[in-house]
């Protein structure tokens, strides 16, 4: 029996081109957005999904605490911050091993997208607090959207954002080439419930975004960081 609930399933915006035959569409996603005031497009981040809970430090399976390699650092932070998380439930991007696409211009290992408490996804602007207040970045924001009212306008400014190549330097790692962002994560800039979930954020994902292999874990490397030495996650 899981110890916690695990993140939902983000649905794809119909005009999403990276989707697969595991993925769930938002085809009346419109028809939701119109509800939300503000909208918060943040950069999608090609790492783990990683959660940390008083309980412990969880990947996507909550059915036990993870024990991977490349969750060492972030484990041994929760040791640091574990009594003062409460009923937070702090839900990140673990960028420390390299997946797809190898980011060469990294401040961090670990950007917080969402916390969430108790049946409550928290806003975007506790999530930032709660996130500075434990130490750990938030992931990108590229824009803001204020009551979007006409659909073409919205489709025709989100794909514009998706063109650029992002915060961190993202490379091809099947290439080497650079690469644009992976996609963007659209979330309702106030709180809502947790089975509202799928009626508050939506993805867009390019095509031709390279899938990890299964067994990119036998020979995976850790991120490089634009400053080493610093005062990051990995020197707690």
């Amino acid at each position: 029996m899981a110890i916690s609930q695990k993140y939902g399933r983000t649905y794809h915006y119909p005009f999403s081109p990276g989707t697969t035959s595991d993925d769930r569409i938002q085809h009346d996603y419109w028809q939701h957005i119109q509800k939300i005031p503000t909208l918060i497009h943040t950069e999608k981040l090609d790492g783990e999904n990683n959660c940390l809970s008083r309980n412990g430090v969880f990947a996507r399976s909550h059915a036990a605490p993870t024990v991977s390699a490349w969750t060492e650092s972030i484990r041994r932070f929760w040791q640091l911050v574990k009594n003062d998380l409460g009923d937070l439930e702090i839900f990140l991007e673990n960028l420390y091993a390299i997946h797809s696409i190898e980011y060469r211009n990294l401040e961090h290992h670990f950007y917080v997208f969402g916390i969430r408490e108790h049946d409550r996804w928290l806003s975007w602007e506790e999530t930032k607090f709660y996130a500075a207040m434990i130490g750990l970045p938030t992931v990108t924001e590229l824009a803001i959207v204020h009551l979007p009212k006409d659909q073409m306008i919205f489709e025709r400014d989100t794909l514009e954002l998706t063109k650029g190549r992002g915060t961190f330097d993202p490379y091809d790692i099947s290439n080497g080439q650079p690469s644009t962002i992976e996609g963007i994560v659209s979330r309702n800039a106030d709180a809502y419930g947790v089975d509202d979930f799928a009626r508050n954020v939506f993805k867009y994902v390019r095509k031709g975004h390279v899938k990890t292999n299964q067994h990119w874990t036998r020979s995976w490397k850790r991120a490089p960081l634009k400053n080493e030495g610093g005062t990051y996650v990995d020197h707690y």
